[in-house]
């Protein structure tokens, strides 16, 4: 279902595919380590991958927050990512002027759950010709995104990814409704699990998200047995001192087990 991605390998193993790396670029050197590491992995498990990383973080809680490294460097960490080690990427956007500038240099744009509503930056993506990754909004049945599927569809793009990443549960957490995976890929998008956004605990009276990293494993393993094309996982090396929602991230050296428990759950039900 990704065949329009051209750099994205191991697509014949039958595996789900995996968008994968930090929240946001701190930084060329930790984030090459991170890619690297990744995808040494992926090749051994041949699951098909992609790179994700943020280029600028535009939705934080507090003023004070890292939001990124600056655009255009961390977009061209992102761009030799890509070249260097042959992997697709994928970055946020969050306004319609960014589609074109951020479509330089990755292959996916991705539209953040809180805009996946907004009919001009949809449009925008779409009119670069890039695959466009547009995660499901809090606050939206399923059913709802094939409204942001029409209209990056009628803008001339048929690369469309879907990404649940939860519902709004009260003020302070969210809960996944595993109902809305088979619907949104009734669309004819591949479907992805976000499994560490779907853990956050947002709106803390600290002004930091929090998170449940202990049940990554537990989302994943769900979304796999119920057909899940994809994963997303934000991974970190050191998940504690992260500039950017460390408290929902996968520990880096945890990733592989994972994988490999999530491999096992894939094989049994093809």
């Amino acid at each position: 279902m990704l065949n329009y991605l051209d750099k994205i390998k191991n697509t014949e193993s039958g595996n789900f595919f995996l968008m994968a790396g930090p929240c946001a670029i701190e930084g060329e050197d930790i984030a090459m380590r991170i890619a690297e590491k990744i995808i040494t992995i992926t090749d051994k498990l041949k699951i098909p991958y992609i790179f994700k990383g943020s280029y600028r973080k535009a939705n934080r809680s507090k003023g004070s927050s890292f939001t990124g490294i600056g655009d255009e460097k961390a977009l061209r960490i992102l761009e030799r990512i890509g070249r260097e080690f042959g992997v697709p990427t994928v970055t946020d956007i969050h306004e319609s002027g960014e589609a074109a500038i951020a479509a330089a240099y990755v292959d996916v744009l991705q539209i953040p759950a809180f805009l996946c509503r907004q009919t001009d930056l949809l449009i925008a993506a779409a009119e670069t010709g890039k695959v466009v990754n547009v995660k499901k909004g809090q606050f939206l049945s399923a059913g709802s995104m094939k409204f942001a599927v029409e209209k990056v569809r009628e803008a001339g793009n048929e690369k469309v990814i879907l990404t649940d990443r939860g519902n709004t549960f009260g003020y302070q957490d969210l809960i996944v409704d595993y109902r809305g995976l088979p619907e949104m890929q009734s669309f004819g998008v591949p479907v992805v699990m976000d499994c560490t956004h779907s853990l956050q605990q947002p709106n803390q009276a600290s002004g930091v998200t929090g998170g449940k990293p202990e049940l990554i494993l537990t989302i994943a393993k769900a979304a796999i047995a119920v057909g899940a094309d994809g994963l997303f996982i934000e991974t970190h090396p050191d998940p504690a001192n992260a500039k950017s929602d460390g408290a929902n991230m996968l520990h880096l050296d945890l990733l592989e087990e994972t994988l490999t428990r999530l491999i096992r759950i894939r094989q049994a039900i093809l």
